[in-house]
């Protein structure tokens, strides 16, 4: 079935591309627990925008006093030692750190504990907006790679004309021939690593998406050697079709 363009106004009124990222890793979860071999499970993860809060009521009460403060007796009367203050920072600056929305479908081996062996990444927009947003994904994507863990990114954001496998090649040091020299800025990817002796080799599965146009299977690899086929159109269809997007 035809990709739509979820960031046109004329299909968010119908959905929001946020209703679409939420449940698209849901559908791919039920899509893969029907083919995914024994001793394997998929899970979605979605997480919007980085919040991060300190309780300092809760912080008190765990310490028995105010938090930092430094109590001048021991619990036999006696009086406590001194703690040194620490040194001045040699700078010391204000910082914003960049919120990281996760749209993600986690495939784990569970006859050795949960070990995560495959990640489906569905970009967002914010993935796509500043540096430091585009940094942190292609970072992601790398520490993932280097652990083992195929990872599979999934583009249909149209606001955004940036392209986060290209980046991801470059911070390796690599480039696909399939996106160059104009990189789409709507793809689909699978990425993963081989031990072939002593030099690890990254094998790269690349397909530039058109609007209107179906989407290609995906190869999700479990192993080495063992692989399963993402239908991409067909979830991404039965996710639209459950949000009843025409």
């Amino acid at each position: 079935m035809p990709l739509r363009d979820h960031f046109d106004l004329s299909v968010q009124d119908s959905a929001a591309w946020q209703e679409l990222h939420a449940l698209w890793p849901a559908v791919v979860v039920l899509q893969l627990s029907r083919i995914l071999p024994q001793g394997y499970v998929a899970a979605p993860r979605v997480h919007v925008g980085a919040e991060m809060e300190i309780d300092l009521a809760a912080l008190e009460r765990r310490s028995g006093g105010q938090a930092g403060s430094l109590d001048h007796e021991n619990g036999n009367g006696g009086v406590a030692t001194a703690v040194e203050a620490p040194p001045l920072p040699t700078v010391e600056f204000e910082t914003e750190w960049p919120d990281q929305d996760e749209f993600e479908t986690r495939v784990y081996e569970t006859s050795r504990g949960r070990r995560l062996v495959a990640a489906v990444e569905f970009v967002s927009p914010a993935n796509k907006d500043r540096p430091e947003q585009r940094r942190a994904f292609v970072a992601k994507c790398a520490m993932l790679l280097q652990s083992g863990v195929s990872v599979s990114i999934i583009d249909i954001v149209t606001s955004r004309k940036f392209n986060l496998c290209t980046e991801l090649m470059e911070m390796i040091r690599e480039s696909d021939p399939v996106f160059s020299p104009n990189p789409a800025p709507i793809y689909t990817v699978t990425c993963r690593v081989r031990t072939l002796g002593r030099v690890p080799k990254v094998a790269v599965w690349a397909y530039p998406l058109t609007l209107g146009k179906e989407q290609p299977k995906l190869p999700i690899w479990l192993t080495e050697e063992l692989s399963i086929t993402l239908d991409l159109d067909a979830s991404y269809e039965e996710t639209c079709r459950t949000l009843q997007v025409p």
